[in-house]
């Protein structure tokens, strides 16, 4: 008995033809290819991708979102503040992909995943605590780091940081003068 495995396809040859007003752009970098795809296709896309015979990306690795924000102003000559990665996998082809969204500023917000990968789940979560992404659709959508009061998103490039100055030999004294220490 043999099996019929479909020829690789092109992923972007075949998102054209079943998706034509969803791809935005191609960008190939070291071999990686990315999708940049509209926003409000992104469901289809991920279905498309995951269900297509010849391309089977089965596999959600990651979901990472990245903030352009630029104190001197602008995203960089990016189209928008925050972007959003899906990073995919085919275990049958053996191939990697990349699925780019780039979200508003304003009201940074996409439908769920987790209808496509329930591994999304806590995917996202991760995304809206960290960078604030609001995920449409979400079964769960609450803090998963910080505690649930926390005002803020700490992975924002404009988030006030906070430091503490390294302790060296030198600055000892200075140093042990702000420490909370137990008394007594």
């Amino acid at each position: 008995m043999s099996i019929k495995i479909a020829k690789a396809a092109d992923p972007v040859e075949s998102l054209r033809a079943a998706l034509p007003d969803a791809l935005l752009d191609t960008k190939t970098f070291r071999d990686e290819l990315t999708l940049i795809v509209k926003p409000e296709s992104i469901i289809s896309v991920l279905r498309h991708l995951r269900d297509t015979p010849g391309l089977l990306y089965n596999f959600l690795s990651d979901i990472s979102p990245v903030d352009y924000y630029n104190p001197q102003g602008g995203y960089d000559g990016r189209p928008e503040r925050f972007a959003l990665s899906y990073h995919l996998y085919s275990m049958l082809y053996n191939r990697r992909i990349r699925v780019k969204v780039f979200l508003p500023e304003d009201d940074p917000r996409l439908p769920s995943a987790t209808s496509v990968w329930p591994a999304a789940n806590w995917l996202e979560r991760e995304a809206y605590d960290m960078m604030g992404i609001v995920f449409d659709g979400h079964p769960d959508l609450r803090r998963v780091l910080m505690p649930q009061d926390w005002n803020g998103h700490p992975h924002r490039r404009d988030y006030p940081l906070g430091y503490e100055q390294p302790m060296f030999s030198f600055n000892v004294e200075e140093i042990a003068k702000h420490k909370p220490f137990a008394k007594e």
